[in-house]
Order: C-alpha cells, then sequence, then structure tokens
C-alpha cells in the first residue's frame, strides 16, 4: 500500500510537444523539488547509482541539503539512471495520485530529452542507440563475420574503447548473418478453438536484437506457437521499437519510429491478434511509454491493449485450457532472472510460472537489476558500476550451480553469465523460450 493514498498508482502523460518540457530553468527547479523530496526519503538508496550519487552530492555540500548542491551537478545524477522504472514501481511512495507527484524516472527522461535538444548527447550513444543502423550493417555475412572477430580482439576492443568509449571488456553481443525476419514463416491458417479467452492468433514484433543479433531466439517462439497450434504472422513493417533513442532523449526519433511500427501492428490488433514481442524492452515500449507519449492517438491505445510479454500470453492460454503440456525433457536447474522492464509491466512472474510446469525442473528466481540496461552497461564510465550493480544478481544467480542462466532479457543473460565468471561453472545461457522449446523436445 501507498502512503498518502489508498488509490493504486497513476501515471500522467508525458508533455514532452510543449515548449515548457525542454526550459532547462524550469527543470531544474522540479529536480531540486524531487531530489529534496528523495533525499529525505532514501529508500531507493539500493536501487541503482543514481539514487547514492544524489545523495553523496547533498551529504559532501556544504549544507548537507539540496540547496548546497551545484545545479551543473544534478546532471551527475541523470547521468546515471537509465530509465529501469523500478523507483516508480517498486520503491517510492510518493508518485501519483499523491499530491507530491514525484515520477524520478519521467523526470530524468526531461533532463535527457533537454540534453539531447541542446546538443550535448555524444556520438558514440547516438551510435549506440541507432540499433536498426547498426544491424542491417553489421548483419551483412562478410561484415557480420568480421565485426564478430573484432569484438572478440583484445587489441581491437582496447581501440575501440579509446576510440569510441565502448568498454573493452565488456561481452558483446555477435551479430547473425542470417536475420530472423529474413528466415521467419508464418504459419498456415489453423482452426482457433471455440471458447478461447486470450487471442487465439499471434502476430510477432521480433526486435532488432533478434532480428541481427540472436535470431534463434525468434524461430524459438515460432516453434512454440506451432507446437501450440497457434497461428502466427509477422509484422507486415518493423523497426526499432524506439527505447534505445527514449533513453538517450531523442524524443523526435522515438516519434519518427512509431509512426513507422504503430500502423500495421494497430491493423493486426484491429484484426484480433495478440502481439508478442521477445525483449522486455520492446514489450514496455508499446504497453507503457509510447501510450504516455501519445495518448490521445487511438491506434497507440489499440496495440497497447493487443501487446504481450510472450510468457505472459503462454500462461494465460494454459490458463484457459488451450496449451500443451506434453513436455518430454526436464530442464534441470535453471537460474531465472527477472529483468526490469519485465518487472515493471505488472504481469507477475509468468517465465517462472511456465517454467515450473516443466517436470523435473528447479527454478531459482533472481527479482533484482542485473546492471546492464541497454547501452549503459556497455560504456567506458559505466562498466564498473553496471558489474557492482549485478554483483548481488551474480552471486545469486550461481548459488544453485544451475545447468542454465535465463533471463527474459537476453543483453540481461549475457551479462550475469559474464559476470558469474568461473563461479557459473558450466552453466549455459539460454533465453527462456529457448529453453522451453527444449523442454517440449522441438
Amino acid at each position: 500500500m501507498r502512503e498518502g493514498s489508498l488509490e493504486a498508482p497513476t501515471r500522467h502523460p508525458l508533455d514532452w510537444k510543449s515548449e515548457a518540457f525542454y526550459d532547462e530553468a524550469k527543470a531544474f527547479e522540479e529536480l531540486e523539488r524531487v531530489f529534496d523530496i528523495c533525499h529525505g526519503c532514501r529508500r531507493c538508496v539500493n536501487l541503482c547509482t543514481a539514487f547514492p550519487t544524489l545523495f553523496d552530492l547533498v551529504d559532501q555540500s556544504k549544507t548537507m541539503e539540496v540547496d548546497g548542491v551545484a545545479k551543473q551537478d544534478y546532471w551527475k545524477v541523470v547521468d546515471q539512471c537509465y530509465l529501469c522504472d523500478m523507483c516508480y514501481l517498486s520503491k517510492c511512495p510518493y508518485v501519483p495520485p499523491h499530491p507530491w507527484n514525484v515520477d524520478f524516472p519521467h523526470l530524468m527522461l526531461r533532463a535527457k530529452a533537454i540534453k539531447f535538444r541542446k546538443g550535448e548527447t555524444s556520438f558514440r550513444d547516438k551510435l549506440l542507440s541507432s540499433t536498426d543502423a547498426l544491424g542491417k550493417l553489421a548483419a551483412i555475412p562478410v561484415v557480420a563475420q568480421t565485426v564478430n572477430a573484432v569484438n572478440r580482439n583484445g587489441l581491437a576492443r582496447s581501440a575501440m574503447e579509446s576510440a569510441l568509449g565502448i568498454h573493452k571488456d565488456r561481452e558483446l553481443p555477435p551479430y547473425s548473418p542470417a536475420k530472423f525476419r529474413s528466415h521467419a514463416a508464418a504459419s498456415a491458417a489453423l482452426p482457433v478453438k471455440d471458447g478461447a479467452k486470450t487471442p487465439g492468433k499471434v502476430a510477432i514484433f521480433s526486435t532488432c536484437y533478434v532480428n541481427y543479433n540472436e535470431p534463434g531466439i525468434g524461430h524459438d517462439l515460432v516453434a512454440l506457437l506451432a507446437h501450440n497450434q497457434i497461428p502466427h504472422v509477422l509484422a507486415e513493417k518493423e523497426a526499432c521499437c524506439g527505447m534505445p533513442k527514449l533513453e538517450l532523449g531523442d524524443l523526435e526519433a522515438v516519434a519518427k519510429l512509431k509512426a513507422i511500427n504503430i500502423p500495421p501492428l494497430a491493423k493486426l490488433a484491429e484484426a484480433g491478434y495478440a502481439i508478442l514481442t521477445p525483449v522486455p524492452s520492446c514489450t514496455l515500449m508499446f504497453k507503457q511509454e509510447l501510450p504516455l507519449m501519445f495518448p490521445d492517438d487511438a491506434q497507440v491505445q489499440a496495440v497497447r491493449a493487443a501487446m504481450f510479454d510472450p510468457f505472459e500470453y503462454f500462461v494465460q492460454r494454459a490458463r484457459d485450457g488451450l496449451l500443451k503440456k506434453d513436455f518430454k525433457a526436464g530442464l534441470g536447474k535453471v537460474s531465472y532472472h527477472i529483468p526490469c522492464h519485465s518487472r515493471v509491466q505488472n504481469v507477475g512472474q509468468k517465465t517462472r510460472e511456465m517454467l515450473e510446469m516443466v517436470p523435473d525442473t528447479a527454478v531459482t528466481t533472481v527479482e533484482r537489476c542485473a546492471g546492464h540496461d541497454g547501452t549503459w552497461g556497455v560504456k567506458r564510465e559505466y562498466y564498473a558500476n553496471s558489474m557492482k550493480i549485478g554483483g548481488p544478481v551474480f552471486r545469486q544467480m550461481a548459488a544453485p550451480a544451475p545447468d542454465y542462466v535465463s533471463s527474459d532479457c537476453p543483453i540481461a543473460g549475457r551479462h550475469i553469465l559474464q559476470g558469474m565468471g568461473a563461479d557459473g561453472g558450466k552453466a549455459a545461457k539460454a533465453h527462456p523460450l529457448t529453453l522451453l522449446r527444449k523442454a517440449y523436445g522441438l
């Protein structure tokens, strides 16, 4: 229960089109107001490095209050925030409808948008957030081989760190020469069982990561849908969901990507399809961020209502008696991590629930931020912090001596396995969709 209100927490639309949103002086007034509330509470001190940065600035100031912190030092707090949303959803007692109206993540987003509009965003950050452009280039077969070889070469990585600020020790995901969307086939029309409470047909929004980096995850999803006789199609047209650009503060780029993605997805939603995305950040973008940016856009709201996390969908189908449970193989010990962007969707632990349906499977669930957070943990200046934040997760995931390390976020899974190091033993990294396909024997 939230302090000061018996109502559920809510969220105000993002007023990103108004000039007042980009007024730095007004934004700094709001930063000071919210920072002062956070300083008096300090409940979020263990979530990430944004709050410890703020509290250190306060404690080391002459007044030991927020008014003693130099305004330009506020940017140090903003830069530490990677918009995981966990302070809003799990910690803060002062979110709306509380009269103090604290929305820390969206205040950080406003500050990032101001910084971007001022032209103070680095080339490195713009490059890393251009996932479609990078993917289209790097996924060309010969280019993919070269890029992957460079990413594994110590000398090349040191040069990359010097030139671009991408930390040399961060294990980067490979690029696949065979894109998912180029090699995925939709199923033929299949009968939909009468009485289904969940939509009986699925549209797949594959995401940049699955399309360019790990297409196997997408093929696993297709195999699971086919095995359960769920008709499925690919979204006719697809660009980046916009989350990397949102985290950068480039809201105009988010709007341009929305204009590409929403019309074809809205047609699918209106035709009765459930829309599944195999990466939690992309699902959250369509469920939360775009609806808050475009609250009056009927197509955006239709897509939001049709959007499902894959395991949210599978568990609902199982409860409707429409999901097969003819599992052929147990999975042994699975250390499963729930990413922040899964947790803030408020759908519960559906992936764990689905995996626990598999016989001879023991799931250890870790519900804590792993610290990679999109492109944030790739950057030279934040790599050490990302590993520090992930430390407790690495230890908890390694404790059961698992057969598999798994996370709905494939980047987090890779980060966790790297952080576990030798403590990971012989554990293999596998996405939950991959594990479910293995359990079915497909």
